[in-house]
């Protein structure tokens, strides 16, 4: 291999947890094309649509030749550091250490009991002083861990050995991988701890599961056995639709936590972070929560990773990459995620049910359609969705969950003109025959607006549907889900029925979303329709109602029992000065969340699995 060709070796050292801190080693052999070295720390992680700064983490950056000598080297931009290379120089080692503590998904983890790795949150890549040719060879990874652990990764592994790490010199176990290129470098991940990797065949290709507790609590062996089954089933009933996906291995990394939730795809892997009770006997709202997040994560393999918006064909780092269209690959994958789910019998009709109620809930409480497009809630992610505030949901939306009502509507009105032949899933297959990477039908690859719609204007049942995508992307407003559901002999209802003893339509309603915290009654959020809109703001304090002291929800909602149609006085605490407002007290506004009735044969259709 001559040096043009070669490519570099990315090295991690794991083995000291308790200090939280990760030693990191890149290495690059000559020749160097100019006489200074840049590199960029990466600012943006794909799959989340938000700048963030790694670099911060960084510290102890030395950079030698290969004779040993410490070269020059000083901050260069909010991002990036320049190293003065040596006219003889022949190779360049550089290390430094990362603080790993923030636990989520999509950054480093580490600390005794194991390290989740990120590549944008761990690795300088070289933008200048070498060929940018090489960037796109094949990489070498090298890993070091404490002995008892193993690694879980999509990285192909070369090799592994017992022995001292070269960046700490530790004992442990040294593994190393490779990766053919920039994009599967920066889009791989690896867990690394000391639970077994647990692998099985689904369809002929290989799968791993790798769990780790963030409180070591441990995994209840009947309700893993459980989640297992119902990833095969999700698995199948994606190869039904997509046909079994010709690239290697996918890996499964759930990380489980007391409270935090989240998910990330990859190239062929996720990591997905849940609150540990989805895996615990008699939680089965979080359980389904964890089938959900798997589905939509394993969909993202297509609709993501291989269906890509046209300009994030080649990764951009450094800055932000905008598009119109996370409605179609966030909303479009959360609907089909779920409705997989279904179809394989991992989620019952009655889970599905379940889950869009909350959805609607989650909708109807703060509608933000009539001020926000999808189409700019997707293009504004990064300013929107990922910088969320008190008010936000009043005029903004997401495109998650406002995407996923949007697409259930065109589904429906494109299985109604096709006569059940041809739905949205259909339409995704399409897209990923003509614009995916990695597919040998593509003529084009990223797909574009005009591309999206043109594929469902020609395809049956969708000549005349252009339009109403018009309207669903590009409007604000509210899609009109009643008329979907009345396709399927279905209707939504108010989840609250008349003489409900839980709710009498006797008591008041606030309208607003209120922590309870020591003691404290907190205002976060308002809800539509909410009395106090204009009264009492996010941080104000409720003292008391009519003289009540209101030191608890419960006592809260005693103070709302009878008061409907009333008037009443609160006393507030607004920035440590303590107000009196009188109001006329409401009835609470019940919107339409909830699915009635059984559904017709083409309902059943719909649900119903595609495998054969």
């Amino acid at each position: 291999m001559s040096p043009e060709e070669s490519g570099i070796t990315f090295s991690i050292d794991a083995t000291e947890g308790s200090s939280r801190r990760v030693v990191v080693g890149i290495d690059i052999d000559g020749p160097f094309t100019q006489p200074i070295l840049k590199l960029h720390f990466p600012r943006w992680v794909p799959g989340s649509y938000f700048l963030r700064e790694p670099i911060q983490h960084m510290t102890e950056f030395v950079a030698k030749d290969e004779t040993g000598i410490v070269l020059n080297s000083f901050r260069y931009e909010v991002d990036a550091m320049k190293i003065k290379i040596p006219k003889q120089a022949k190779s360049i080692s550089i290390t430094y250490k990362l603080l790993a503590t923030e636990l989520s998904c999509r950054s480093n983890h580490l600390d005794s009991t194991h390290f989740h790795m990120m590549p944008p949150f761990t690795w300088f890549l070289p933008t200048s002083g070498i060929d940018k040719k090489r960037m796109n060879n094949k990489h070498s990874i090298s890993l070091h861990t404490p002995t008892a652990w193993s690694a879980a990764t999509q990285y192909k592994l070369e090799s592994s050995k017992s022995c001292k790490g070269v960046l700490t010199g530790n004992e442990g176990t040294t593994y190393l991988f490779s990766s053919p290129n920039r994009d599967e470098l920066l889009d791989g991940i690896i867990e690394a701890n000391e639970n077994e990797n647990i692998n099985w065949q689904v369809d002929g290709r290989n799968h791993i599961l790798k769990l780790w507790d963030s409180g070591g609590h441990p995994v209840d062996q009947q309700m893993l056995e459980k989640f297992k089954g119902d990833m095969n089933k999700v698995i199948q009933e994606h190869h039904a639709l997509f046909g079994i996906p010709p690239w290697d291995n996918y890996v499964t990394v759930i990380q489980l936590t007391e409270k935090l939730r989240g998910g990330l795809e990859h190239m062929n892997s996720q990591t997905s972070m849940l609150p540990r009770q989805c895996l615990m006997p008699n939680h089965a709202d979080e359980y389904r929560d964890l089938v959900s997040l798997f589905s939509h994560e394993y969909l993202h393999q297509w609709n993501v990773k291989r269906l890509r918006p046209r300009n994030f064909l080649d990764y951009d780092l450094q800055r932000e990459a905008h598009t119109e269209l996370l409605w179609w690959f966030e909303g479009c994958t959360s609907w089909l995620g779920d409705m997989i789910c279904v179809r394989s019998g991992a989620w019952s009709e009655q889970d599905w049910r379940k889950d869009w109620m909350r959805k609607m809930k989650r909708t109807t409480a703060r509608n933000g359609m009539q001020f926000e497009s999808l189409s700019e809630s997707s293009h504004d992610a990064w300013i929107h969705l990922y910088r969320g505030h008190s008010f936000s949901r009043e005029s903004q939306i997401s495109y998650y969950n406002e995407g996923e009502l949007a697409i259930f509507c065109l589904d429906a009105e494109l299985q109604r003109r096709s006569n059940g032949q041809n739905g949205v899933c259909n339409l995704m297959v399409e897209l990923c025959n003509k614009h995916a990477i990695e597919y040998d039908s593509a003529n084009q690859l990223g797909v574009t607006y005009n591309d999206i719609r043109k594929a469902l204007t020609s395809m049956n049942g969708g000549s005349r549907l252009g339009t109403m995508l018009d309207s669903l992307m590009k409007n604000r407003q509210l899609p009109n889900v009643e008329k979907a559901f009345k396709y399927y002999s279905l209707k939504l209802i108010s989840d609250v029925k008349k003489g409900d003893n839980k709710e009498s339509e006797d008591d008041a309603w606030l309208g607003i979303t209120i922590k309870d915290s020591m003691g404290k009654l907190v205002v976060t959020s308002h809800q539509t329709g909410s009395p106090l809109r204009e009264l009492l703001m996010p941080g104000d304090e409720i003292i008391a109602i009519n003289g009540r002291r209101t030191d608890s929800k419960s006592k809260l909602n005693s103070s709302l029992k009878g008061q409907n149609g009333k008037q009443a006085n609160i006393i507030y605490n607004h920035e440590g000065v303590m107000k009196s407002v009188d109001i006329m007290m409401v009835e609470k506004v019940h919107h339409k969340v909830k699915i009635d009735g059984k559904g017709n044969q083409k309902w059943r259709d719909y649900i119903s699995s595609r495998q054969g």
